[in-house]
């Protein structure tokens, strides 16, 4: 577990230099707040059709090879990034990056191969630690190489600095990695389609509900990773590096919770619980923001925003493994992954549209009143038999 926790990890790290600073990629070539947000949508799109292909792909084939090919794609897109010089070419790279993305069901599935079913929640939990080091380290590292000027950043360097470190990333997987699924159990039998498997996953009680409660979380907190930049810049006049600054200050909280907190929060109360306790910081959170005036009252609602998602993200993708089979669990994972990346797709284009249309607030009213209904499905998550 420890050499895929560092591989992720390295990989975040490129991922995080990235992602906060992606609005001012599409503001420098003078984009409206929805072509901004479409510029996020649309790595999501491309990740909803890869999900389901490289879960089933890595349980007929192996986690590793899924997660080579994957960081492949993660490299050749943002040298791709780096180098553009339209708009349409950073939507592009984007999509690259989109389809690589889907190795998060490999990677998931790779920890409920060595785990057992009372420590997959804190293996989850490893995995979300490396995605909050990473976004530690990442978003802080890219906004000084793009500097503080809101207008006139150099983007490059970030795009080429996560290139380098996907590279890393991607050596250390073929030097390393030992793969984690027996030949007996790959490709051995019949598999389902993608749909057939979505079908199944959601002709199933308990998994549907869990997957549903992601699916509506991820359209709220859409608003905050989407429109943040734009909503920094407006009010405070921010650029790459204090954004950078304000995500280092998230990956510090969401490498607490997951990396340390998590493992023993849902020994004692339970994967239910803590998941309701999320989704409550998460309401909280979001309806807070708007009001955020000063730097503390800012990291003071990031750190609810961040605490929520840390408690509910691994939480939420162990409860979906324990209602899938041990030979189908890539593709089951990969069927939740594409339903999150549906709903960033949904998410960032509705963020876009209500903040050209109605305000610079009004993702955070409207992420926080979605989240109130999915706090009442938090509080009818299963218990924790199976239902069929």
């Amino acid at each position: 577990m420890s050499v895929l926790f560092l591989i992720v990890f390295v990989d975040l790290i490129g991922f995080g230099v990235v992602i906060p600073l992606l609005p001012y990629y599409a503001l420098h070539f003078h984009a409206s707040p929805l072509e901004v947000t479409s510029l996020m949508a649309c790595y999501s799109f491309a990740q909803f059709f890869s999900s389901p292909i490289l879960g089933r792909l890595s349980d007929k084939l192996g986690r590793k090879p899924v997660l080579v090919a994957s960081l492949v794609c993660s490299v050749c897109s943002y040298i791709w990034l780096g180098l553009a010089d339209a708009l349409w070419m950073i939507y592009a790279a984007r999509l690259l990056a989109g389809a690589g993305a889907g190795n998060i069901a490999a990677a998931q599935a790779y920890i409920t191969d060595i785990t057992t079913e009372d420590k997959r929640a804190k293996g989850m939990g490893m995995i979300g630690a490396a995605f909050g080091l990473g976004f530690t380290l990442g978003p802080a590292f890219g906004g000084m190489l793009a500097g503080d000027d809101p207008t006139n950043a150099a983007l490059a360097r970030p795009a080429l600095a996560a290139a380098f470190l996907s590279g890393v990333a991607l050596i250390l997987t073929l030097l390393l990695l030992k793969e984690s699924l027996p030949a007996a159990l790959r490709g051995g039998t019949r598999r389902a389609s993608r749909f057939a498997l979505a079908r199944e996953a959601f002709s199933r009680t308990n998994l549907r509900h869990v997957i549903l409660l992601f699916f509506w979380t991820s359209i709220a907190f859409a608003g905050v990773e989407t429109t943040f930049a734009l909503w920094a810049t407006d009010v405070f006049g921010w650029g790459p590096k204090q954004v950078g600054w304000v995500f280092f200050f998230v990956g510090l909280v969401l490498a607490a919770i997951q990396g340390g907190l998590i493992g023993r929060l849902t020994k004692r109360f339970g994967e239910r619980q803590v998941a309701i306790g999320g989704t409550i910081l998460l309401t909280i959170g979001l309806a807070a923001l708007p009001f955020s005036f000063n730097l503390p009252t800012v990291l003071a609602v990031m750190a609810l925003l961040a605490a929520g998602m840390g408690l509910l993200n691994p939480t939420i993708t162990s409860l979906v493994s324990k209602e899938a089979g041990s030979t189908d669990r890539g593709g089951i994972l990969g069927v939740n992954q594409s339903a999150q990346s549906l709903s960033r797709i949904l998410g960032p284009l509705f963020a876009g549209l209500v903040y050209s249309a109605v305000g610079r607030d009004a993702p955070y009213y409207g992420g926080a009143i979605i989240m109130v209904a999915v706090v009442v499905m938090a509080m009818k998550l299963p218990r924790g038999e199976k239902t069929v």
